[in-house]
């Protein structure tokens, strides 16, 4: 029997969620990530544990048939992969960064200075784009400290909360890229493999939905009924339930995470009442 072989970061944050995501799919690793390999005990999948920055090149040339890794790695390495989904957690950006001290006065503040990055292809395109003339000085790993010992006036490198930039003396000036944690897979993916692919896209959508919505509960007297369902489309329409006390109903549906407090501000002005959140686990549309 064909397994898909889904290649993840060995370790940090996107190793963490991209296991969780796993997880909440319903497939069970065996060893975790103690290991370069994994077996999956209820789901033909193996997970290869590698480096992020050599993903790419694994799924590219079938080491790997899939990958989870940061949008980021992909756009930068330019590998001949197919993005397949964007999975909405280890969200960060490729931003520009300068000496706290120093004025901003826009993009032109750049022109004929040195940026130190890990991601010279998106950095040098971006600047291209902007007509802006610049020289990328590439270099790995601790790239806050250029400034500080003259190699660059500025840097881009990926931003989470800022905290870093902060406590190396550099502000973020410019966002070049917004990224979070995308599958790719190899072009020529083979037909049975597909089919597997196919299998854990649809728990993986079951999962987004259910994280992006919550199901709400409310009483409400019927003559307001009709203004509530209109806040209240749910997936279809709302579910609606007579109660005891006579002249009131309890009403059921879906909200989107996005427009949560939008909507229960709505719902409490037309009088709804006793309105209760609840997670949903898992939403298949």
């Amino acid at each position: 029997m064909s397994k898909l072989k889904l290649a993840i970061q060995k370790k940090g944050r996107l190793s963490e969620k991209s296991l969780q995501l796993l997880g909440d799919c319903g497939i069970k690793i065996a060893n975790g990530s103690s290991g370069l390999k994994a077996k999956a005990a209820n789901f033909p999948i193996d997970i290869l544990f590698l480096r992020d920055d050599d993903i790419p090149q694994y799924v590219e040339q079938q080491v790997a048939d899939v990958g989870i890794l940061g949008e980021n790695e992909v756009l930068e390495q330019k590998k001949d992969v197919t993005i397949v989904r964007k999975l909405g957690f280890a969200r960060c950006r490729l931003s520009l960064a300068i000496p706290r001290d120093q004025q901003y006065p826009g993009l032109h503040f750049f022109q004929n200075k040195r940026i130190a990055t890990s991601y010279p292809a998106l950095t040098r395109e971006f600047f291209q784009l902007k007509n802006i003339n610049t020289t990328i000085e590439e270099i790995s790993g601790s790239v806050e400290i250029a400034p500080g010992i003259g190699l660059a006036e500025a840097i881009s490198d990926l931003v989470s909360t800022g905290s870093t930039l902060q406590t190396n003396g550099l502000k973020e000036v410019e966002t070049i890229l917004d990224s979070q944690a995308i599958l790719i897979s190899n072009k020529n993916i083979e037909k049975g493999k597909l089919k597997i692919l196919e299998r854990l896209l649809f728990r993986i959508s079951a999962v987004q939905n259910a994280n992006e919505n919550k199901y709400i509960l409310l009483n409400a007297r019927n003559y307001s009924i009709d203004e509530i369902c209109r806040v209240l489309p749910g997936m279809k329409s709302p579910t609606i339930l007579p109660l005891a006390q006579k002249g009131w109903s309890s009403l059921h549906s879906v909200v989107r995470e996005d427009d949560f407090w939008e909507v229960i501000d709505e719902l409490k002005r037309l009088g709804a009442e006793g309105i209760l959140v609840i997670p949903i686990e898992k939403m298949i549309r």
